[in-house]
Order: C-alpha cells, then structure tokens, then sequence
C-alpha cells in the first residue's frame, strides 16, 4: 500500500528518536520506484505526518484507540507528547477499552475457558452459578432464583396496597397487615432462597473476602438480612418505627436482577465507565442549586409569609425548578 504522501526530509529529521526521523526507514525503501513504502494505514498516516510537519500530535476522535496506539508503536512516537486538546479524550477512551478488554478477558476465562479435569467440587459450582447453561441444574436453579427475586419484589409492592376493610371497621388496612400470615410465608421462602443461594456462593468463591466485598454480595446481604432482625425484634412500640425504617431496605432486592440481566450489567458498567464525568454534572448542579437559593433567600427575606425562611429551605424549589423547567 503507498501513502503517497511527501514532505521534505529535514521535517522527518527533527525527529531522529522515532522511525520516519532516524536511518531504520531506510530498510522501508524500495529501490525500483525510489520510495518509501510503509504497509500502513493511511488515513491514520496523515496524523502521523502533521506531527512531523505542526510538532502536535493530536487524537482522531473518529478512529479506534487500538489501532491509534499502534501506528504510534510502528513509527516511535510516545503518546504523552499528545496535545492537551486530545489528550484528556486519548486518556479516557484508552482506559475505558483497558477496562473493556479486562472485563471480557475475566468473562472468557471464567465461562468460556474449560475446567481442568482435577477441578474441585468449588470450581465445578462456582462456574455453575457464573454460567448457568453449564448443566441442567444449574440452569434450574438460575431460573428458580429469578423466579423468587420477581415475586419478592411483587409482594413487597402489593403489601402497601389497601385491602377492604375487616367487618366492624372503617379504616382500610393494607393488605400485607390484613393476610399477615401469607405475606410472612411468602417473605421466608423468598429470604430462604436467597440465603441458601448466598451461603452457597460464598462456599464456592474462589476468594471469600473479596466476593463478600463485592457490590452484588454486599446487596444479598441487605436484601436479607430485615427478615432476619425483625425475628429477634421485640414487639413494642419503642422498636416498631426502627423496624419500619428497615424494612425500607428490602428494596435493595430489585437489584439482584443485575446478576439476571445482562443489559443491566452493561448499564452497571456504563455508569462506572462515567463515573467521573456524572460526578462533575452532579458537582455543577449543586453549585448552581448553592447559587439560586441564595439569590432566592434574599430576594424574598423581609417578604411577609414568604416560605424561603432560610438558604436549606430554598433548595427545594431551586432544584425543582432546574429539574423541571431547566
């Protein structure tokens, strides 16, 4: 392939460090057509040579980091000396395909590759539950268990509903307070399930500390662990508020679907591959919220019957307002 590009060669000698500005291009030449011929990607070769010709180097939006990354290798160029208009973007795309590589590498090793034969019993039901469709069982399993997160979650939703009320009284009562006894039952084979899945997980990682300090591992545990506290809590008024606030946290059980769903696994990653960039947006809108609620507060301080009685106060309609009309 030529490139079919020219430029004098005191421009490629500025640089003698790298491939076009020392004597190993003379192995590239060809001395029939009395050239240079280098069996490379052109369109990558035009940013290549305006870095011989400007001394920026600068990052195609459009092409892929890996193949950026090895035209630099081919030509000896060092990538920190990329502009800063490009490199924070260079920096950014090259760790999120590191971490797309990583994941894929860890996701090839852990489904795909084969277990040796001496495997143990813990490597056997470990790859069972990171790939379910490795035998009959496991498959069952699998689907067993998404079959509990979905009626858990439906339950704890259809609980708060208002049920008719009982003869002899006025007031509604929601339903998880009037069939108390199949809610409950319901709950416990539901808590059952995903305790046994949880105990048998731990069993067979490869590493229990890190699976217990996993983000998943840590959501199993608050999913279950209200049902377990509210069988040793006492019945009296004193404790019954706390334990209203913790059964908040069974909610946290509609995110063991994650483990179900791929798409919510590639949401999950897309989230932390943006963790930066949705930490500045959020930081941006507190700013702005800090702003307009002091302009707010003491635009309407003295205002009689005005509502915005301190800064704290002001930030709910200040965050309504930019949430709602921009």
């Amino acid at each position: 392939m030529c490139l079919g590009s020219h430029t004098w060669k005191n421009t490629l000698d500025r640089y003698p460090e790298t491939l076009l500005g020392s004597s190993e291009k003379e192995f590239f030449y060809n001395e029939d057509t009395q050239e240079f011929f280098f069996d490379r990607d052109p369109e990558m070769f035009r940013h290549i040579l305006n870095f011989y010709r400007t001394g920026k180097l600068h990052y195609p939006r459009n092409e892929c980091i890996q193949a950026f990354d090895e035209e630099l290798a081919f030509y000896g160029i060092v990538p920190e000396i990329i502009g800063d208009c490009c490199m924070e973007e260079y920096r950014d795309r090259k760790k999120e395909n590191q971490e797309r590589l990583a994941e894929d590498t860890e996701a090839n090793e852990g489904v795909d590759a084969p277990l040796p034969p001496n495997s143990t019993s813990r490597e056997r039901l470990w790859r069972a539950f990171e790939n379910p469709h490795t035998s009959t069982m496991a498959l069952v399993f699998y689907y067993v268990t998404g079959f509990f997160i979905a009626v858990s979650v439906i339950a704890n939703v259809v609980e708060t509903v208002p049920c008719r009320p009982p003869l002899g009284s006025v007031k509604d009562l929601p339903c998880g307070e009037k069939f108390k006894v199949p809610f409950f039952c319901m709950d416990t084979a539901c808590v059952l399930i995903f305790t046994f899945e949880y105990l048998m997980r731990l069993f067979a990682a490869p590493s229990r500390c890190d699976f217990m300090r996993s983000v998943m591992s840590v959501i199993d545990v608050v999913a279950i662990m209200p049902y377990y506290i509210g069988l040793v809590m006492p019945e009296n008024e004193d404790v019954s508020g706390a334990f209203v606030t913790l059964r908040v946290f069974r909610v946290f059980r509609i995110f063991k679907f994650s483990r179900h769903s791929a798409g919510l696994r590639i949401l999950g990653y897309t989230l932390k591959s943006c963790a930066s960039e949705l930490g500045f947006l959020l930081f941006s809108l507190t700013m702005a919220i800090i702003i307009f609620a002091t302009v707010m507060f003491y635009a309407e301080k003295g205002t009689k019957g005005s509502t915005f009685t301190s800064i704290p106060a002001s930030f709910w309609y200040t965050i309504v307002t930019m949430t709602t009309l921009g």
